[in-house]
C-alpha cells in the first residue's frame, strides 16, 4: 500500500486529507503537536483497516522529523509527503509594524525551515517510490498583499519558492505548492477571530488534492478552486 506522511494532521485540512487517503487504502504517518487530539484522529482513521502511525511532536525538532520518516520506512516506503503544519507568527494577525520578530522567526521555522528539513529527511524514500510526490500547503497570502497577513504570507511565499526549486532539482518527483483557498479552520479563526463569515470546510477542498495525485500534472503551484472546476 502507498504511504503518506502528513504534518498538522490531527484536525482541519490535514485530517480531512488523511481521511480521504485512508478511504483509498493508504497507510499513514501523522504528526501534530497535541497528542490527545492526534491519538483520537489516528484511532478514527485506523477504522478503515489501514496502518496509522501517529507521532506527536514539533516539526521544528530534527529528531521528530527523523522519527516521522523512520515510521514511514517501517511501513515500507514514502509515496507522499504533505507539509501542512503551519504557524501564523501572531495570533490574531497584526500589521507589520506590530509583528513580533520572534513571531516571524517562528513562522519561518515552522512553515519553511522545518518543511525543508522533512523533505531532506524523506528524499531517499520519495525518490525510490514508484510515484513520489511532495505537497506544500500554501496560501493566497503568499501571492497577494493582504493587510496583517505579511509575516504569514512571506513564510508561505518562501515555501512556494522552495517547492518550485525542488521541482526543478528533482524531476523524478512531483512537487506541488497548493493554495487551498478560504477554509473554516482553527488556524483561520486564530488569525482573524472577529470574522464570523461562513467559510468552506476543509473536506470540500480535498478533491483538489486527490486530483493532483490521480492526474500527476507537472510540478508547480496550483489553486484548489481551479482544480475543483468541472473539466
Amino acid at each position: 500500500m502507498p504511504v503518506a506522511i502528513i504534518t498538522g494532521a490531527s484536525k482541519g485540512l490535514g485530517r480531512a486529507l488523511a481521511t480521504a487517503l485512508a478511504e483509498r487504502g493508504w497507510d499513514l504517518v501523522l504528526d501534530a503537536r497535541t497528542a490527545g487530539v492526534l491519538k483520537k484522529t489516528a484511532e478514527a482513521l485506523s477504522a478503515y483497516g489501514n496502518r496509522v502511525e501517529a507521532l506527536p511532536g514539533d516539526v521544528r525538532d530534527a529528531g521528530h522529523r527523523a522519527g516521522l520518516v523512520a515510521a514511514a520506512r517501517g511501513l515500507g516506503r514514502v509515496d507522499l509527503l504533505v507539509n501542512n503544519a503551519s504557524a501564523l507568527g501572531a495570533e490574531p494577525l497584526v500589521r507589520l509594524e506590530d509583528l513580533p520578530l520572534d513571531g516571524l522567526r517562528h513562522a519561518l521555522e515552522v512553515n519553511v525551515v522545518a518543511a525543508l528539513g522533512l523533505v531532506q529527511e524523506a528524499l531517499p524514500l520519495l525518490r525510490a517510490a514508484p510515484a513520489g510526490a511532495v505537497v506544500a500547503v500554501s496560501s493566497d497570502a503568499a501571492a497577494e498583499a493582504y493587510e496583517t497577513w505579511g509575516g504569514y504570507g512571506a513564510s508561505k511565499a518562501a515555501l512556494d519558492h522552495l517547492a518550485a526549486v525542488l521541482g526543478v532539482e528533482e524531476p523524478g518527483l512531483r512537487v506541488w505548492a497548493v493554495d487551498p483557498g478560504d477554509m473554516g479552520t482553527d488556524l483561520y479563526a486564530a488569525a482573524v477571530p472577529d470574522d464570523g463569515d461562513a467559510r468552506p470546510t476543509p473536506d470540500s477542498v480535498v478533491p483538489a488534492f486527490l486530483r493532483l495525485l490521480d492526474e500527476r500534472p507537472a510540478s508547480g503551484r496550483y489553486g484548489a478552486p481551479a482544480l475543483l472546476e468541472v473539466r
